[in-house]
């Protein structure tokens, strides 16, 4: 068997995804496979268009020789584009291997490990009222884990909103740390009190702190017992983890804009995290997020893997197929798509009270309507952009 081809599908149904078909001489055998990136779609599409005629005429089982490969390729290695582009390839060669050997891809990884993932979504208000009744909508659907987040993108930090000068432009908020870091210890004060011990609770400080704020905010939520502070940090300030470490106990958890196992291991080895949230469609694929996860496994850390909206149905796929088999799974982000992301990638994974359940069709068991995609054409898009009060550019 060879590879022939490798499609790049860009699409908008609802918001922008790049999909991939890996096809092979052997008729109706492809693989699917995803590297959405937001904000910068049409570049993982062209990096992974440049990298695909080096696998072309390859086996494609031979999916480790293939990943290094390509990760090997030039000079330039790792970054997000060219993981992206890489995991989109990576882990249409697992769907490819499960069809041929007629089982799920979670068995092809060494079996399941748990019946199901369990999953938070987002309860979000203007306030901490309209919060708790985001997050008691959410529970009444199964879910025992709500992150809970007040305001915008930025919480009560955000106070004021530039609008965008032309359609297609980020938007630009003005953002400052005191008042959401006040508001924060509010929030879960009432949250928890609400809601009683047995939820889960957690919190995404959205990488907007320096070291000594984030540390008084791990603090400030220590006796509300959250399950996790997702991105107290930037992952710039990597040596100054064990500040908020040292300060309080609360459970501490980052890693969505992480891409490689470089980014993660000092975190591992120094103790300094909880939770890692590194996902195959930006780790470099299935083959290489196991390894890291499987290096995670001995320092205590647990999975928790981003899983947004701005991740696709065949992405969330990967990150359930392989966190069904590992032993140190954690948790898993759940938002609902956009419906016509439905259409256009079928055979998603089910979601029942709270749990993500693998798929048990080959492969990763989806597949893309490509005519259905192509009536959803690429809408330029923007990560938003935060300012201070006095006009700077946050910088952390």
């Amino acid at each position: 068997m060879k590879i022939t081809d490798v499609k790049v599908i860009v699409t908008c149904p609802g918001r922008n995804f790049v999909f991939v078909k890996v096809m092979t001489d052997e008729p109706g055998l492809y693989g699917v496979g995803e590297g959405t990136l937001n904000g910068s779609e049409p570049i993982v599409a062209e990096a992974i268009r440049h990298i695909s005629p080096l696998i072309l005429g390859r086996d494609p089982h031979q999916i480790e020789d293939i990943w290094h490969l390509l990760y090997r390729q030039g000079y330039w290695r790792g970054g997000p584009i060219f993981m992206a582009a890489i995991a989109a390839i990576d882990i249409a060669l697992w769907d490819i291997k499960g069809k041929v050997a007629n089982l799920p891809v979670y068995q092809l990884l060494g079996g399941k490990a748990r019946d199901k993932v369990m999953c938070y979504s987002h309860a979000s208000g203007r306030d901490e009222i309209e919060c708790e009744d985001s997050a008691r909508r959410i529970i009444e659907r199964g879910f025992k884990a709500v992150r809970c987040q007040v305001g915008n993108y930025g919480g009560q930090g955000i106070i004021g909103v530039i609008p965008p000068l032309t359609p297609g432009t980020p938007s630009t908020a003005i953002y400052e740390p005191t008042p959401y870091i006040n508001s924060a210890a509010k929030l879960f004060a009432h949250i928890r009190s609400t809601l009683g011990d047995d939820i889960e609770l957690l919190h995404d400080a959205h990488e907007q702190l320096d070291p000594i704020a984030s540390a008084r905010m791990a603090k400030s939520l220590e006796p509300y017992r959250l399950f996790f502070l997702e991105d107290p940090l930037m992952p710039e300030h990597r040596e100054s983890w064990s500040i908020v470490r040292q300060a309080s106990v609360t459970p501490l958890a980052i890693g969505e804009i992480f891409t490689s196992r470089w980014d993660c291991l000092p975190l591992f080895m120094n103790k300094w995290i909880d939770y890692i949230r590194i996902k195959p469609i930006h780790g470099g694929g299935i083959t290489e997020v196991k390894k890291i996860l499987t290096l995670a496994e001995p320092f205590n850390v647990r999975s928790a893997m981003h899983g947004a909206a701005d991740i696709g149905i065949i992405g969330q796929a990967a990150s359930v197929a392989v966190q069904s088999v590992i032993p140190n799974f954690g948790i898993q982000e759940y938002t609902r798509h956009p419906e016509p992301a439905y259409e256009v990638t079928t055979g998603a994974c089910e979601l029942r009270e709270g749990h993500l359940y693998p798929n048990e069709r080959p492969g990763l068991g989806i597949d893309i309507d490509e005519e259905k995609a192509a009536k959803y054409p690429y809408q330029r898009a923007y990560m938003p952009l935060l300012r201070r009060a006095d006009g700077t550019v946050h910088v952390y």
